[in-house]
């Protein structure tokens, strides 16, 4: 199982984004893989730090988190899954380069790392989609493969953007490294400034001809098929992160991460509320006077309950466990049935006659001293 993201930076869930930057680059510093060269364990750490930074140094994320957990901003991991434990190295330093800084250990930054990869152009968009799923498919969780149309990394160059290898030459304003430095004198003494090469933009290389197929950017619109993992228990407009499967980023830059979007199917006789499945169950007055045993519909099939003799309208049977998984602990919702006692609206005169001898017995007659809890008594019974 995850381990708690505030666990791992060390900080509690009050904690401001600069106490969470600082405790991030704390166990970034003393995990970090050119700190600890052929250390499995400690590349493991790093990436799970980055991981947790990545949720929480992000509002949004850091919102979903704390409402749904690990589920609410990419629950399981796997292959085609969602975000979990999956960051690569690249994306690491691609993303948090600034938490690095400038001459982190020494300078001597493997890759260019802290600012943009050599030879790797921008990244990706991300894309959203959304995914239908029947209540059968959330309380089980599912397992989904679609078609997305997007931008795929162009197979005639292998994403690079040049004809062949020889087109790609290194940048001759910046040497190769996609940064500028500029030495200028004040009166305080010396200052050096670093930007961002604007002749290749930061890749440090420059395509002398470009790829026919994609004219150079590397990528070209097309269509993946992706298979996803969707946990149990999720709920509409819950939105889960699959890493890595957005648009490809122009000339091998890393890719965008495509956002999926849960819609419920409307079920035909049952209705979700939070965990809990609600169900009207229609009966006429002969069977709440006697009693009977009743099949009704659950989201994983049909199941038999007993209606006891003198049930009164309004009354909320409860099936325990019938409802949705919770997707951030073990909890599971109920089946809460409601028994709504029809009344018919046309009578033969010999059923009106038997209805008014039935009037005046005591047994039909109403005791308020033996009344039940008020409708919004048992509703707040029902939900607690």
């Amino acid at each position: 199982m995850k381990r708690d993201y505030y666990e791992i930076l060390g900080v509690s869930k009050s904690a401001s984004a600069d106490e969470i930057k600082k405790a991030y680059r704390k166990l970034a510093m003393q995990y970090h893989p050119d700190k600890n060269p052929g250390d499995k364990s400690a590349e493991d750490k790093f990436k799970e730090a980055a991981e947790a930074y990545e949720v929480l140094s992000d509002a949004n994320k850091k919102q979903r988190y704390d409402q749904f957990g690990h589920a609410g901003v990419g629950g399981a991991s796997g292959g085609g899954g969602f975000d979990g434990g999956g960051m690569r190295m690249e994306d690491i330093f691609s993303n948090f380069g600034d938490v690095f800084g400038e001459g982190f250990f020494g300078g001597q930054q493997q890759g260019g790392r802290g600012g943009r990869s050599r030879g790797t152009g921008a990244r990706g968009s991300n894309l959203r989609v959304k995914v239908k799923l029947s209540y059968e498919e959330i309380i089980k969780g599912a397992h989904k493969t679609i078609k997305v149309k997007k931008y795929v990394k162009c197979d005639t160059c292998t994403g690079s953007g040049a004809k062949d290898k020889s087109s790609i030459q290194s940048c001759g304003t910046c040497g190769g490294s996609g940064q500028v430095r500029r030495v200028t004198s004040t009166f305080l003494g010396q200052m050096q400034t670093v930007t961002t090469c604007p002749t290749c933009n930061g890749d440090g290389t420059m395509i002398a001809n470009k790829c026919t197929s994609c004219k150079g950017e590397g990528r070209v619109y097309g269509d993946e098929t992706i298979s996803i993992d969707i946990p149990a228990g999720v709920q509409e407009g819950m939105q889960l992160n699959v890493s890595g499967k957005g648009n490809a980023g122009e000339r091998n830059g890393y890719p965008g991460d495509l956002l999926v979007v849960i819609e419920e199917e409307k079920h035909p006789e049952l209705m979700r509320e939070g965990l809990n499945v609600l169900y009207e169950l229609h009966l006429s007055f002969p069977d709440v006077v006697a009693g009977l045993e009743v099949e009704i519909p659950t989201v994983t099939g049909k199941a038999k309950i007993k209606i006891p003799p003198g049930t009164q309208a309004g009354k909320i049977l409860r099936l325990k466990g019938k409802g949705f998984p919770s997707v951030n602990s073990y909890e599971k919702g109920d089946q809460l049935i409601n028994i709504n006692v029809w009344t018919p609206q046309h009578l033969s005169a010999e059923e009106k006659a038997m209805l008014e001898k039935l009037k005046h017995s005591p047994n039909f007659k109403p005791d308020a001293s033996k009344s039940d809890k008020s409708f919004f008594d048992k509703i707040r019974e029902a939900f607690s």
